[in-house]
C-alpha cells in the first residue's frame, strides 16, 4: 500500500489485497482495545432507568391518546352541526319556488293556474328527495307486510282484498331501503 492510501478514509479504500484486510483488521482491533471501559450500572439502576423509559413512553402514549379524543370529539361535533346542511341547500330552491306560489296566489284568482304551481313545486320536492335516496312506499292493493306498514284497523272486504291493503292512512317512506316511517294503513279481513 502506498502512502497516499494510508491516509485516506477506511471507507474510501479499496481492496484490493489480502494485505490491505490484515491492516485494517489490526486497526480495529487496536482501536477496540483503547476504547474507554463501559461504566456498570447495578441492578437497581438499570431497572430505574428502564421504568423511567417505560414511563415516558406511557405519558407520550397517553398524551397522543388523548390528543385523538380531542380531536375525534372535535370532528364528530363539527360533522353533526353540519349534517344536515346538504339537504337544507338542496330544498332552498323549493322553498323559493313556495314563496314564488304565494306571491302569485295573492295577486291571481285562477284557481287552475294556482293549481298546476302547486304541483311543479311538489313535483320538485320529490324529485328533491328522490335524490337523496328517499322512496315512497307502494302500498295500496299489495299484500300486508308489516315490515313495512302499520295496521291502524280491518275492514271487512271482497276476498280478492283480505290480507291486503285496502286504504293508506299515512304514506311510508324508505330512506336508501331503510324503513324511516312506517305507513299507516287499513287492511281488509
Amino acid at each position: 500500500m502506498n502512502n497516499k492510501d494510508k491516509n485516506r478514509p477506511d471507507f474510501i479504500k479499496e481492496t484490493s489485497s489480502d494485505d490491505d484486510q490484515n491492516t485494517s483488521e489490526s486497526v480495529d482491533s487496536a482501536a477496540s482495545s483503547k476504547a474507554e471501559p463501559e461504566i456498570e450500572l447495578t441492578e437497581e439502576e438499570k431497572l430505574r432507568f428502564k421504568v423511567s423509559e417505560m414511563n415516558d413512553k406511557f405519558l407520550r402514549l397517553y398524551a397522543e391518546f388523548d390528543n385523538f379524543k380531542k380531536r375525534t370529539s372535535t370532528e364528530r361535533y363539527d360533522l353533526i352541526k353540519t349534517a344536515g346542511k346538504d339537504i337544507i341547500v338542496s330544498l332552498l330552491p323549493v322553498l323559493d319556488d313556495f314563496d314564488r306560489a304565494l306571491q302569485v296566489m295573492q295577486k291571481t284568482t285562477d284557481l287552475d293556474a294556482i293549481k298546476e304551481g302547486v304541483e311543479l313545486v311538489k313535483n320538485k320536492l320529490n324529485k328533491t328527495f328522490e335524490q337523496r335516496g328517499l322512496k315512497e312506499m307502494e302500498c295500496l292493493g299489495n299484500d300486508f307486510n308489516s315490515d313495512f306498514e302499520e295496521a291502524v284497523t280491518s275492514i271487512p272486504a271482497a276476498d280478492e282484498m283480505k290480507g291486503k291493503v285496502v286504504e293508506v292512512l299515512e304514506k311510508g317512506y324508505l330512506l336508501n331501503d331503510k324503513v324511516i316511517r312506517y305507513a299507516k294503513v287499513i287492511v281488509g279481513n
